[in-house]
């Protein structure tokens, strides 16, 4: 039999999770007022982003509207273009900072979906050539090469440097 090592997984293990007492963490990970412990990396007036605390992959992001809402249907048109704002933030956070070779985006709406927190949020995920080997298929196990506080010091420097996105000013019709 071989052998996995991967000591700094011990870091992630022993890790303060949020706190217990949270039932409706997206709604209440802003309101800490520590982003670091809530792994918040860039906010905006109507969304933030936060590193996901049970990635798929290295750097996966959630882009959450502060209101706690269930489809993007429920969304304000303000809110709905804040949210795709702060998803393309992320995408070029994550292109500066870890150079992946693609990315997946999106929703998981409804249990049936794979949402298993009924607040709004999409999921940016890094995805590099060959980054699915063989422990997810055949150990169903994934293995992270960063710890999420470590990816969280990167991406909130980044973040803090990196410009938003100018939106195009529409034009009035007449």
């Amino acid at each position: 039999m071989q052998q996995l090592h991967a000591y700094w997984r011990m870091d992630y293990i022993e890790a303060p999770r949020y706190p217990a007492a949270l039932k409706r963490p997206f709604t209440e990970l802003p309101a800490l007022g520590d982003d670091r412990a809530a792994l918040i990396v860039h906010r905006t007036p109507l969304t933030y982003l936060l590193l996901n605390r049970f990635p798929y992959n290295p750097g996966h992001l959630l882009a959450v509207p502060f209101r706690e809402v269930s489809d993007l249907e429920e969304l304000t048109p303000a809110e709905r273009a804040d949210l795709m704002e702060e998803m393309t933030f992320a995408k070029r956070l994550l292109a500066a900072t870890l150079r992946p070779d693609g990315f997946n985006l999106g929703f998981n709406l409804g249990s049936a979906a794979g949402g298993s927190i009924a607040h709004l949020h999409a999921h940016i995920v890094p995805r590099w050539n060959g980054d699915n080997n063989f422990m997810p298929v055949l150990g169903q196990t994934r293995v992270l090469p960063q710890s999420l506080e470590a990816a969280w010091e990167r991406l909130s420097a980044a973040a803090a440097k990196l410009q938003p996105v100018k939106r195009a000013k529409r034009s009035k019709r007449k």
